[in-house]
């Protein structure tokens, strides 16, 4: 995995974490979780490429 790819990835799994913490403490959010679904596939999108 390049170091972007890599980069990337790291801060899906931050952005999750990220969120989760927010909706645990201060209750839901749907446009955090929206934008965490658009990195989310944006990420699978950039490691899709990488591998073809």
């Amino acid at each position: 995995m390049p170091g972007s790819t890599k980069t990337m990835a790291w801060l899906t799994v931050g952005g999750l974490v990220a969120v989760t913490a927010y909706t645990v403490t201060m209750g839901g959010n749907g446009w955090l979780w929206f934008a965490w679904v658009v990195l989310g596939l944006t990420t699978i999108g950039a490691l899709v490429a990488r591998g073809t």
